[in-house]
C-alpha cells in the first residue's frame, strides 16, 4: 500500500542497505507515491513532486575468473559451481557462446545460493536455472566424480591458454584467442611480448596474483572506511555505497565497485557541461585518494569513470569508481548490488507491471511502447513499491 513519504532526503552516507537512519535533513516537503493499478493500457503515476499528472496521456501510461566466480565459503554445492563455472568460461572465451555462458552462469548461482546439499540432477531441477542438462551432468559428477565434457575440453591445450589468457584484467576472449594464435600461451609467454599489450592488460599482467585473490570484507571496509572519511572530510554532501557482493553480505568479493553522487550533479547536466561537472568530481576524488596513498595505479580514467588500483595491506585490489547523478543515484545502487540474475528478474517483472528498469532510472511504458519520463526515485524500496515487487534488501539479492 502507497505510503507518504519524506522528499530529497540528504544522507552523509549509504553503507549496506537503504534504511536511512544517519545523518538525514529532510529538504523538501512530503509527497505521496500512487502505486499503479494492474490495467497495463491505463497505468499512470500522479502526486509526485514535480511530476505533472499523465492520466490523460495514453502515451505516457504506466570467464568468470576465481575471483568472479560463486564463493565457495559456507557454499555446500561448491564443486558443482566449479565445473559449471569452468564450463561457462569455456563457452564464453572458446565458443563465444553467450546464451549457453549465462546458462551456465545462472545454474551455478542458483546452487551457490541454495543452503542444503543437492543430492541429485532431480533435486537440483528444482531450482532456478537449472534445466535438464544441468541437471544430467550432476548426476555424471556425482556418479563419476567428473565431466567427459571436461575432461575432453581440458586435453585441448588450446582452450586452457585461452581461459588462462582470459583471467588477465583486460584480456577478452577475442584478445586471448588472437595471442594464443600468435604462439603466446603462458603468463610467461605474455611477458615477453608486453609490446602486444594494452596499459590495461600490463597492469592486469603485473597485478595477475593478486587480482585473482579474493578481497575478504574486512579488508574492503577498510578501504571503504578511508574513501568514505577522505570524500565527506572533503565536501559532505557526497553520498557513496560500495556496491557488488559486498553489499550483498558475503564474505568476499572480486573487486570493490563504489558509485559516489553529489546533489550539484543531476541527470540534468547535459552536453559538454555536465561531462565537465562530473569530471571534476570525480578527479578531485581521484587526487585525493592518490595523496592518501590508497590508489597506486590508473588503468583508466574517464568523465565519469575510474578503473584502477589500490592497496591498504600486502595486496593489491581493483577498484573502480563511478560518478552518477543524484536523481539516478538508487537506480544505480540497485543495479551494481545485484546479483545480475536477481537484476534480470526484477526486469521482467516491470516490464510486466509496465515500466522499463535500468540503471538510469525507472519509467512507465504506455500503450505505444514508448517510455514516458523518469519517475522521481528517493530510496530503492521506491523502486519495488512502484513496480510491487517484494522488497529484497540487498542481502538478499544473491540469486
Amino acid at each position: 500500500m502507497a505510503k507518504a513519504i519524506l522528499g530529497f532526503i540528504f544522507v552523509s552516507f549509504l553503507f549496506t542497505g537503504d534504511s536511512i537512519t544517519n545523518n538525514v535533513t529532510c529538504i523538501g516537503g512530503t509527497q505521496n507515491r500512487v502505486k499503479n493499478n494492474n490495467n497495463a493500457n491505463n497505468r499512470n503515476i500522479t502526486s509526485r513532486i514535480g511530476i505533472k499528472n499523465t492520466a490523460n496521456k495514453s502515451q505516457t501510461h504506466f570467464i568468470m575468473s576465481k575471483r568472479k566466480a560463486p564463493s565457495s565459503e559456507n557454499n555446500p554445492n561448491h564443486d558443482f559451481c566449479d565445473f559449471l563455472t569452468e564450463l561457462a568460461n569455456y563457452e564464453r572465451n572458446v565458443n563465444r557462446n553467450i546464451y549457453k555462458y549465462n546458462a551456465y552462469r545462472k545454474a551455478a548461482s542458483s546452487l551457490a545460493a541454495h543452503k542444503t546439499r543437492v543430492t541429485s540432477g532431480k533435486d537440483a531441477r528444482k531450482l532456478e536455472g537449472v534445466g535438464e542438462k544441468v541437471a544430467e551432468k550432476i548426476d555424471e559428477y556425482l556418479k563419476t566424480g567428473h565431466l567427459k565434457k571436461l575432461d575432453k575440453i581440458r586435453e585441448n591445450g588450446t582452450n586452457d591458454s585461452i581461459n588462462l589468457l582470459t583471467r588477465v584484467s583486460g584480456i577478452g576472449p577475442v584478445k586471448a584467442k588472437e595471442l594464443v594464435d600468435a604462439g603466446i600461451t603462458s603468463l610467461a609467454d605474455l611477458k615477453k611480448n608486453s609490446d602486444k599489450l594494452t596499459h590495461h592488460q600490463l597492469i592486469g599482467l603485473k597485478y595477475f596474483e593478486d587480482f585473482e585473490k579474493r578481497i575478504p570484507r574486512e579488508e574492503i571496509s577498510q578501504i571503504e572506511t578511508v574513501i568514505r572519511d577522505s570524500v565527506l572530510e572533503m565536501d559532505p554532501k557526497h553520498l557513496l555505497t560500495v556496491c557488488g557482493s559486498y553489499r550483498r553480505g558475503l564474505p568476499s568479493s572480486g573487486d570493490v565497485d563504489m558509485l559516489i553522487t553529489h546533489p550539484d550533479f543531476t541527470s540534468s547536466d547535459k552536453g559538454k557541461a555536465g561531462k565537465a561537472k562530473a569530471a571534476k568530481l570525480l578527479s578531485a576524488i581521484v587526487s585525493l585518494l592518490e595523496d592518501k596513498k590508497l590508489i597506486t595505479e590508473t588503468i583508466s580514467h574517464g568523465d565519469v569513470k575510474f578503473m584502477g588500483a589500490c592497496r591498504v595491506g600486502e595486496v593489491t585490489r581493483r577498484l573502480d569508481l563511478r560518478i552518477v547523478p543524484y536523481d539516478q543515484y538508487h537506480c544505480a545502487t540497485l543495479y551494481f548490488t545485484g546479483s545480475d540474475m536477481f537484476n534480470k528478474e526484477m526486469r521482467a517483472h516491470a516490464l510486466q507491471q509496465g515500466f522499463t528498469l535500468n540503471e538510469y532510472s525507472l519509467r512507465p511504458v504506455g500503450s505505444t511502447g514508448v517510455p514516458g519520463e523518469a519517475l522521481p526515485v528517493t530510496s530503492e524500496q521506491d523502486i519495488f513499491e512502484y513496480i510491487d515487487y517484494p522488497y529484497k534488501s540487498p542481502e538478499e539479492r544473491s540469486v
